[in-house]
């Protein structure tokens, strides 16, 4: 997994940064037991109009796994067979970060950023599929773009629906979640489209990213990955909630603060062999929603592995099962 070379090189400097220690929570449920394939990092799944289930990831060219029934996954190649030529503008081995997968209009939308370690010189860039399979993708090219000069990273892309529009949650460090609107058409930013802020936290260096927003209810709801990724077993990773009836927020969380205030309900942290759980997203089948994530395996040397959690729904808040 290309990324989590660079990553685990980069580990100890982002610790220096978060000086915390992973710690356990017994409260939490544990993940669905899965079998076959369950080495992943930065999860997207989506439950395919021909049956079963494809999960892409960071790692390879876009690591792709396949299953008939959640339980049993299969490696199933990457993506692309190789990183197109645009990837390595922006490192250089064409490495792409922290896919999404959705589906409207009839085809498969893959998003997925490419970036260095420590820059938000980075940009988004999307391909589309009739299948949604591995080795269907035909590249689209940049969806989105960050610099040096910008107070936001164009990572971690997820794509959303809000009343006939669309639009892209992002965002990693340099002042948290950000959203853009895309047209629906090319499923790109609008030209001039405004940059709205979701979340942060008001301390240096705003350890907030990956976000994922759906719709329950009346109302949007924006979960993201909190603290220090990508260092195994030392990794403190965990996932906040908050909602807003607005697409574009404010977002709260259930004490009313604002997520641009530093707010977010824990929804789900480490707990027993499962450490450092984040980049995480939703995706619903059968009438059930789902959380799917990474965490690292306390009994695996801190190996990052699939979960997926059931999402229930109290009060209008989520829980997972």
């Amino acid at each position: 997994m290309k990324r989590l070379r660079v990553v685990v090189v980069a580990a100890a400097a982002l610790i220096a940064l978060l000086p915390v220690t992973a710690q356990a929570d017994t409260g939490y449920p544990d993940p669905l037991a899965i079998s076959g394939q369950q080495i992943i990092h930065d999860p997207a799944v989506i439950a395919l109009k021909s049956g079963g289930y494809a999960a892409y990831s960071t790692g390879g060219v876009i690591g792709a796994r396949l299953s008939k029934d959640l339980r049993h996954w299969s490696d199933a190649g990457n993506a692309f067979a190789e990183p197109p030529a645009w990837w390595f503008e922006y490192n250089d081995t064409g490495d792409p970060w922290a896919p999404d997968i959705s589906y409207r209009a009839g085809r498969y939308w893959l998003y997925y950023a490419v970036s260095s370690w420590g820059t938000n010189h980075s940009a988004i860039g999307v391909a589309t599929s009739p299948s949604g399979l591995p080795g269907t993708w035909t590249d689209q090219g940049k969806v989105f773009t960050s610099g040096t000069t910008d107070s936001w990273n164009a990572i971690d892309p997820a794509i959303v629906r809000a009343d006939g529009r669309l639009w892209m949650s992002f965002g990693s460090y340099w002042t948290g979640i950000r959203m853009v609107e895309l047209s629906p058409v090319t499923g790109k930013a609008l030209p001039g489209a405004g940059v709205h802020h979701l979340a942060t936290r008001p301390d240096a260096p705003y350890a907030v990213e990956g976000p994922s927003v759906v719709r329950h209810g009346r109302y949007y709801y924006l979960f993201a990955s909190y603290d220090a990724c990508c260092a195994g077993v030392n990794s403190t990773y965990k996932i906040r909630v908050g909602r807003s009836t607005a697409i574009t927020g404010p977002y709260t969380d259930s004490k009313g603060t604002s997520l641009l205030e530093g707010g977010g309900d824990l929804l789900l942290a480490g707990h027993g062999r499962y450490l450092g759980t984040g980049g995480e997203s939703v995706f619903r089948t059968r009438g059930q929603d789902w959380l799917a994530y990474h965490y690292y395996d306390a009994e695996d040397n801190g190996t990052p592995k699939l979960g997926l959690n059931r999402l229930g729904w109290v009060h209008d808040w989520p829980v997972v099962k």
